[in-house]
């Protein structure tokens, strides 16, 4: 099928309101456009770049958990969350009540990823994974009574009700088989379809089916993570693009809402592989000013210890980059040394600047490595 004879699928009466009847992705596809091409070119050598990038950083399994916080923190915003990046690596006690909800819903999601790329070495990208993700999503969440890990077996909608929904997926018979064929697309070597291309068409018609009762919008954003660790696109999970759909949310509904109504696959398309283009980039940036803020610490600050603290000050550093809130009991308890020794070591650090305290408090207090969320905020 050539991309400009693509027909979306259609709208069928149901009692009181339509439903949207998604066309099956599981077929050939056919791509001719220059400018999709061109920007699909782009896009793989983005790609490219920011996979060999990742595998020479040092330590950047430390740094990936930054971007896995960040991708669970705008992915929640997108429902409607209000945490941001900070809160991730708050313990609950030190949570407000307002926002232990929106708390519980990005643990959730760190813990789904996590979860997901770990058995992804076990069997691939599949319905199955998929149910099992969304369990973890789920629990104990605004929506944990909505049948996590199961297809929905009810309609939904998006919008304050079924009649003023703004779109209205199909109805709950249909979702078993639009699931099956999704698969099916996404491991289909015959017809063939560019790794990026196939997961963006695969975005949008999980989207479409809206397979679950809730926390559709993000599954169906891991989703695309997951594949391309699936296909061996990132050696590392290091591409995550809640953040470009976050800052360009209008457009990104109106995307989607524009292939369902009117066919528009291909602006679709265009409109993910920029956000894939300058995600990546904007990944490549990340690592590199944590490769520059790592050896300025390395060369100016650490220098400064003596030869008798230097292991400690070395050990706090590597706590850092993979907790950069702590505080002076759990340092003694990680790093294995006296509290008095934990305290001094940590007040170094906030002498330095590479620490500061957050809590204005005598005890019980927070420390945060500032410019390293600063890296991971502003690029």
């Amino acid at each position: 099928m050539n991309l400009k004879d693509y027909i979306s699928g259609k709208y069928i009466e149901k009692y009181q309101y339509k439903s949207f009847q998604p066309t099956p992705i599981n077929t050939s596809w056919e791509f001719s456009d220059p400018k999709l091409q061109s920007i699909l070119s782009e896009a793989d050598r983005a790609i490219g770049e920011l996979n060999a990038f990742s595998q020479i950083v040092p330590d950047v399994d430390f740094f990936i958990r930054m971007h896995i916080a960040k991708e669970a923190t705008q992915s929640s915003r997108i429902e409607g969350t209000q945490t941001n990046i900070k809160d991730a690596f708050l313990e609950e006690s030190d949570i407000i009540d307002e926002q232990k909800d929106d708390w519980h819903e990005i643990q959730n999601y760190i813990t789904a990823i996590n979860s997901a790329i770990k058995k992804l070495q076990e069997f691939p990208l599949s319905n199955r994974l998929l149910r099992d993700t969304h369990k973890i999503l789920m629990q104990s969440v605004r929506g944990k009574d909505k049948l996590p890990g199961e297809l929905r077996s009810s309609q939904n909608w998006i919008g304050v009700s079924l009649k003023n929904a703004s779109f209205i997926p199909p109805h709950h018979d249909e979702v078993p088989q639009l699931m099956s064929d999704l698969e099916k697309f996404l491991h289909n070597e015959k017809n063939y379809v560019p790794h990026l291309i196939k997961i963006a068409i695969a975005h949008y018609q999980f989207e479409t089916i809206h397979p679950f009762l809730d926390g559709n919008g993000r599954l169906g954003r891991l989703m695309i993570a997951l594949y391309l660790a699936d296909n061996s696109l990132l050696t590392k999970p290091a591409l995550y693009l809640s953040d470009y759909f976050e800052r360009n949310k209008t457009q990104y509904i109106d995307h989607l809402m524009g292939v369902r109504d009117g066919n528009h696959m291909k602006q679709w398309l265009i409109f993910f592989l920029h956000g894939v283009i300058e995600t990546a980039q904007n990944s490549i940036q990340v690592f590199r000013n944590i490769i520059n803020l790592k050896n300025s610490i390395e060369s100016e600050i650490l220098p400064r210890f003596s030869t008798r603290r230097q292991n400690n000050a070395q050990a706090l550093m590597q706590l850092l980059y993979k907790n950069p809130i702590i505080d002076i009991k759990s340092v003694a308890i990680i790093l294995k040394m006296n509290t008095n020794t934990a305290t001094s070591l940590i007040s170094d650090f906030t002498e330095y600047k590479i620490l500061h305290e957050i809590t204005g408090q005598r005890r019980n207090r927070l420390f945060v490595f500032n410019e390293y969320f600063a890296i991971i905020n502003d690029t």
